[in-house]
């Protein structure tokens, strides 16, 4: 007899959560949310709609923001884009290429002026202007130019580092070689979207069939994939073109203009193409008018376009809104709403993660959506089926906002076959057979077979040698899958032990002793890596990219983390105290650490590591300016004069400064205005240096 498992209700509503639901709910925000964010900026592969994307992120920020405390230091908030591919040599930007917050009603619209209002305390009647731009849905770029000659292309990678593509950008009639008219000395630089038009790409793709080639699922892809050649010679043959939007490190300030109205206008008489359509707005009503003009003309562009980006059009009103996290607060994105089909799903099959999560895969018949043809969709989990009640064979409604695969947003019950059971999910692993668990408060079931099985032990495999752990060029999924199967590969330290078996992998299939050569060199390349990249590669629950450099900016090397958390096995142990007590890190990804050092399995595989590869210290980057500040914690509290708190703690965090909520013995800072609190006295208890308002502009110069 079938199982009918219970229907789950509703996500939970954000404010019913207790805190130990939101802290489990951002750890599995933050890891679903960077998982998507990889599929779509390194590998132009994204498996879940813009619109399901932006809940997600939506919910995260929601949930921060009733639970500051909680906010982990891989928070999606924090993250901007992916880490550069390897193939090509890297790009430091000058200064950070954010990402933008998104709106979807136009209550969001009018939060976000009623914000600015507030941010900068301006007088109701006081109007706000801004610069509206439709949102290209294309490939972000960057384009450095030195006294009026274009220099260096990257695209935007995870914000701070890109991947040069000089030589592709070279290729596009759009980017000019040399500034045209009157401009400034020194750097200039430009940033702006890739894009390709509905017709070229039509064509494009009617070559590549001809040619027998694999089809771009959309021009966003096209777009992507044409500019991340590393033969130029192929980029230029596709049809590419550039819409300049923002500027980047400008040495000459005059370029700038007093607003973004004018640095397009700049733009402009530089040879660069800047939208047509982009428009000057006084006030909301006139922006959000725009938006809906822009979407009745949507569909008779020639290009993609996904939204309306706002911006604040005074220079000085955004150099004092600043930034927070990966956005600045005086640009939004004004998102269009998703497109919808409907089809039949054939299957529901089971996916083993490399931490052994069961994810759902809902199987579809084929169906054009927006454009682009989808015969997959995540169900994310257990709970997402039982509440939408999604059975095989049931037709279903996808939703598509953005050139991806969509998600399943409602099941047609009227359209529901005759015999159609309720799904249940499994509770042993597919793979290995393993009892899968759900532990209290989870959403993921967990297969416990830990290295016994191989879904897992192939999956944290591929994840060691990816691009944001050891980066291992030459050695991908396929070769990982077959290595493993085939029992050349069963720890991450085997990899470096490969050159052993030089003689097996040139007589095997696709190989030969030129491409063995070349992944051994690649291998060896990387004996020698970062400390935050190793703690990374682990592959540790809860551990991402910016968690990973935490620990190793907070531990510095090594072999005082490994010690660290082996003490802190003891909960009641200083080491525990000290690692519960990093910005960022918390009770539940505390737990996680300790545990994979807890396990002697774990032990093992890092003592072999080491024999194999060496992990160098964390260095700290000097800070970008000379500031008294930098690197010190701040706290506010009470109500500012001068300025309002939040633009007090932007203005530190833009000098180096950490900005933190409680006060306790490594704060070095309290900074107190009217009415300050119990924050100010427990600062005098702890010995914290007190400072007024007056104080602390004279520290950070004013």
């Amino acid at each position: 007899m079938t199982r009918r498992p219970a229907k789950a209700a509703d996500p939970k509503p954000v404010e019913k959560l207790t805190e130990t639901e939101a802290r489990t709910e951002l750890a599995r925000l933050a890891s679903e949310i960077a998982r998507h964010s990889q599929l779509y900026y390194q590998q132009d592969a994204p498996e879940i709609s813009d619109a399901d994307f932006d809940t997600l992120v939506k919910r995260n920020q929601t949930i921060e923001a009733r639970f500051p405390a909680l906010r982990r230091a891989d928070s999606p908030s924090v993250q901007v884009g992916a880490a550069p591919a390897s193939g090509f040599a890297k790009v430091r930007h000058a200064l950070p290429m954010l990402s933008l917050d998104n709106a979807f009603e136009e209550s969001d619209v009018r939060d976000f002026f009623a914000r600015v209002r507030r941010f900068l305390g301006l007088k109701e009647g006081e109007e706000i202007e801004v610069t509206a731009e439709p949102k290209i849905d294309g490939l972000s770029a960057s384009l450095h130019y030195e006294d009026g000659r274009f220099v260096e292309g990257a695209t935007r990678g995870d914000g701070s580092v890109g991947e040069d593509i000089t030589a592709n950008l070279k290729t596009l009639a759009d980017v000019p070689p040399t500034l045209k008219g009157r401009h400034g000395k020194g750097v200039f630089e430009v940033r702006g979207e890739v894009y390709m038009r509905r017709d070229e790409f039509a064509k494009l793709n009617q070559r590549r069939e001809k040619a027998g080639e694999s089809l771009f699922a959309n021009p966003r892809n096209a777009a992507a994939g044409s500019t991340r050649q590393l033969d130029p010679r192929i980029t230029a043959d596709r049809p590419l073109h550039f819409f300049a939007y923002a500027p980047g490190q400008i040495d000459d300030q005059a370029e700038l203009g007093d607003g973004q109205w004018d640095f397009l206008a700049r733009l402009k008489a530089h040879g660069f193409s800047v939208n047509p359509l982009a428009k000057r707005c006084r006030g909301v009503e006139e922006a959000l008018a725009f938006h809906a003009e822009i979407a009745a003309k949507r569909a008779d562009l020639p290009y993609d376009i996904d939204g309306v980006v706002y911006k604040v059009n005074r220079r000085d009103w955004q150099e004092r809104l600043g930034m927070v996290s990966r956005a600045p607060r005086w640009a939004l994105a004004h998102k269009f709403p998703a497109e919808q089909a409907e089809t039949r799903l054939n299957d529901i099959i089971i996916q083993v993660g490399r931490t052994g999560a069961l994810t759902p895969v809902a199987v579809l018949e084929p169906v054009t959506v927006g454009g682009v043809v989808v015969s997959r969709a995540t169900l994310h989990n257990e709970d997402e089926i039982a509440r939408k009640d999604v059975r095989v064979g049931d037709r279903v409604i996808l939703q598509r906002a953005g050139d991806v695969i969509p998600q399943i947003i409602a099941v047609v019950e009227k359209a529901r076959p005759r015999g159609a059971k309720p799904f249940v999910f499994p509770d042993h692993c597919p793979i290995c057979g393993s009892l899968a668990i759900r532990e209290p408060g989870m959403a993921v079931r967990r297969c416990t077979g830990g290295l016994i099985c191989s879904a897992q032990v192939a999956e944290r495999l591929r994840h060691f040698v990816s691009r944001n752990a050891f980066d291992i060029e030459g050695l991908g999924d396929k070769h990982i899958a077959e290595f493993h199967k085939d029992g050349l590969l069963k720890t991450p330290a085997d990899i470096f032990r490969l050159k052993d078996k030089r003689d097996v992998l040139e007589e095997r299939e696709g190989w030969g002793k030129q491409s063995v050569a070349k992944l051994f060199a690649a291998i060896e390349a990387r004996r020698e890596i970062s400390l935050e990249r190793f703690i990374y590669g682990l592959g540790i629950p809860q551990v991402g990219e910016a968690t990973a450099k935490l620990l190793a900016r907070s531990y510095g090397s090594l072999k005082h983390w490994r010690e660290a958390m082996i003490a802190a096995g003891d909960p009641e142990s200083p080491a525990f105290q000290e690692l519960d007590a990093i910005e960022g890190i918390g009770p539940s990804v505390a737990a996680d650490i300790v545990g994979f050092f807890a396990e002697p399995h774990n032990l093992a595989i890092l003592d072999d590591l080491e024999r194999e590869v060496t992990a160098t210290d964390y260095v700290r980057a000097r800070a970008a300016k000379d500031s008294p500040v930098t690197g010190k914690t701040v706290v506010f509290t009470g109500t500012l004069e001068k300025m309002s708190r939040q633009e007090a703690k932007a203005r530190a965090e833009t000098l180096g400064a950490h900005v933190a909520e409680s006060v306790s013995k490594k704060t070095d800072y309290v900074v107190v205005g009217a009415d300050p609190g119990s924050k100010a006295k427990k600062a005098a208890e702890l010995g914290v240096t007190v400072l007024d308002e007056d104080g602390w502009l004279k520290v950070i110069g004013g």
